[in-house]
């Protein structure tokens, strides 16, 4: 199967055409519930999960961005499910971050809006490649900070000379806020049709914080393409399967027409 490639193809019948270990991240939203419909298509989670772990490289990554379908009143719990599901199969959970949007997608009217989802960063072994994205204003740059306190086991604080240099930036905290809907997530207006963008900066900002150039980047529902363009755009190999014709020709334009910088 050739790289830098978006196949039509059910992802787990794809996954079976691929070799052991040569996956180095893999970044996907996966549908949940009946809160969005793709084109009608179904697949086999806990298949998918284990094919996962034997094309996932030793140290390589798994992103998987999920959220709960909300059913008489409760929520379904399915991410969690699905996140015990990944360390059965031996995966870590190395992180639990959050994606938090800028407005619910469809706001509810008993309970508080719902604007975030889960992003399960999985591991297989020891993560090979972690570049922290180190983008948030440090708030002691200004302040000159000279001592800190150090609470102990016992629970006792200890305060200290502060002898660090303060850097005017510092690596960001785990929950990511993002703008969503179709012109902040992208503006390639073939996107538009897909019922679910994923928000470029999103999948870009894991692709640079768990793979390096020339690494080979792997969505196995790869809907309308944003991680396969954004592997693209930051130099890496790609791979994307879907199940849907539909997609995969409008992720194969969107592809086609990024060009590195």
């Amino acid at each position: 199967m050739k790289l830098n490639n978006i196949y039509h193809l059910d992802c787990v019948e794809g996954m079976k055409q691929l070799e052991d270990n040569i996956i180095d991240l893999v970044i996907c939203s996966p549908p949940y519930g009946n809160i969005r419909q793709y084109n009608g298509f179904t697949w086999d989670f806990e298949e998918t999960a284990r094919q996962l772990f034997r094309i996932v490289k030793k140290g390589g990554v798994v992103v998987w961005i999920v959220n709960d379908e909300t059913i008489d009143g409760s929520e379904s719990g399915e991410s969690f499910r699905q996140a015990l599901f990944f360390k059965d199969c031996g995966f870590k959970l190395f992180d639990t971050m959050i994606y938090k949007k800028n407005t619910p997608s469809i706001p509810s009217t008993n309970r508080y809006y719902q604007v975030f989802e889960y992003m399960f960063v999985f591991s297989k072994g020891t993560p090979k490649t972690i570049n922290l994205l180190k983008d948030r204003k440090n708030r002691w740059v200004d302040w000159k900070k000279k001592k800190t306190s150090v609470r102990k086991k016992d629970g006792t604080v200890v305060r200290k000379p502060y002898d660090k240099k303060i850097n005017p930036f510092g690596v960001r905290y785990n929950i990511w806020d993002y703008y969503t809907g179709f012109n902040h997530s992208t503006n390639d207006r073939i996107a538009k049709d897909h019922p679910a963008i994923m928000p470029e900066r999103l999948a870009s900002d894991h692709v640079k914080s768990w793979s390096n150039p020339d690494d080979l980047v792997f969505d196995p529902m790869c809907g309308s393409g944003t991680v396969c363009k954004m592997a693209k755009l930051s130099y890496r190999k790609f791979l994307g399967f879907d199940i849907s014709k539909e997609y995969v020709d409008m992720a194969n334009k969107r592809v086609k027409y990024a060009v590195p910088i």
